[in-house]
């Protein structure tokens, strides 16, 4: 048997290398190729009934027509959006477990909780901000005023006793309302709720007086007048009637809530670009932009990259504000 040189060895490594590589570098080819070849799961991290679940829910429909498998939705309520974000976090990045993400659960929990169990940028893998909405305060019986001068009034004369339901002290609408309560000159006393869509019966009822919410769960109940919408932070194309707080004087007062997907941190590119440009063809027709537009959304449907370029940046801007503000993340 001829004797192998140094050359020869390397070449036959090499080649046996490739060999034991090549069923797994098929199998990664063969999975990809498949992809989906059973249902996805989508988890949505507020309860059903308000906007962030309805908007996950039309988006999904929209994903499993495009895709042609089913996506179950699963809501998973808790701790403004941060117990169902991390369930996402820790799945399997094998696209079969994606979820909504907002702009509480993942840009301003972190300014919020030093023990978030997730980095909103790191633990996620990006895949589209579906799109933008205002803010609106909204109020029942128990607000005490047609107006929103006239609500400042009545919170002014009874400071630390207005009450403002939000859906947890981690999540955007919670820092947003402290902004407002500064720019306005009033204190309240925060009410928390799991969702949105738990608040409204109460606000209705008067047993809390005001929310900060986002028109795509509210604006219908605005509309019938069961409740009072005083301002939006921008002009809302499904409640053209409700001033903005810039024209009733609160000045810069316009920040924007957005929804977008996420799936786990180590999603194949392929896959997260594959759900991306499924969403933006269903959302950006007529058709899809009207139905996101009846909901007071405006449709984005960002690339993976310039979503993840977004989602850190609103964190970092939102960590200065709640430093304005003097609040500090708790335990």
């Amino acid at each position: 048997m001829p004797r192998m040189t140094g050359r020869s060895r390397r070449v036959l490594l090499r080649n046996v290398s490739a060999a034991l590589a090549f069923p797994a570098i098929v199998g990664a080819a063969r999975a990809q190729g498949t992809w989906p070849a059973k249902p996805i799961r989508c988890i949505v991290p507020l309860p059903p009934g308000g906007g962030t679940d309805t908007i996950g829910r039309r988006a999904m429909q929209r994903l499993s027509e495009a895709l042609g498998v089913p996506v179950v939705v699963e809501n998973r309520p808790g701790a403004g959006g941060t117990i169902g974000s991390d369930v996402v976090a820790k799945a399997e990045p094998d696209g079969y477990t994606i979820g909504i993400a907002t702009a509480s659960s993942h840009s301003a929990a972190p300014v919020f909780r030093k023990d978030l169990p997730y980095d909103p940028v790191k633990s996620f893998t990006a895949i589209t901000m579906l799109g933008t909405t205002p803010y609106i305060l909204i109020g029942g019986p128990a607000a005490g005023a047609a107006d929103l001068s006239g609500f400042i009034a009545a919170a002014k004369a009874k400071p630390g006793k207005m009450s403002c339901a939000s859906v947890g002290v981690s999540t955007l609408g919670y820092l947003l309302t402290k902004q407002f309560e500064l720019l306005a000159g009033i204190e309240m006393v925060d009410v928390p709720y799991k969702g949105s869509a738990l608040a409204y019966p109460e606000l209705m009822n008067g047993t809390v007086a005001v929310m900060l919410d986002n028109p795509s769960g509210s604006a219908g109940l605005v509309r019938e007048a069961r409740l009072k919408g005083f301002a939006v932070t921008r002009p809302s194309p499904v409640l053209p009637d409700v001033p903005t707080f810039e024209s009733l004087g609160v000045k810069g007062f316009d920040a924007v809530f957005w929804y977008g997907v996420v799936g786990p941190a180590g999603l194949p590119p392929e896959i997260a670009d594959r759900i991306q440009k499924a969403l933006a063809a269903g959302f950006q027709t007529d058709e899809g932009r009207a139905s996101l537009r009846a909901m007071d959304v405006e449709p984005v449907m960002s690339t993976p990259a310039v979503f993840a370029a977004a989602m850190a940046k609103q964190t970092q801007d939102l960590r200065a504000l709640a430093d304005r503000l003097g609040i500090k993340p708790t335990e």
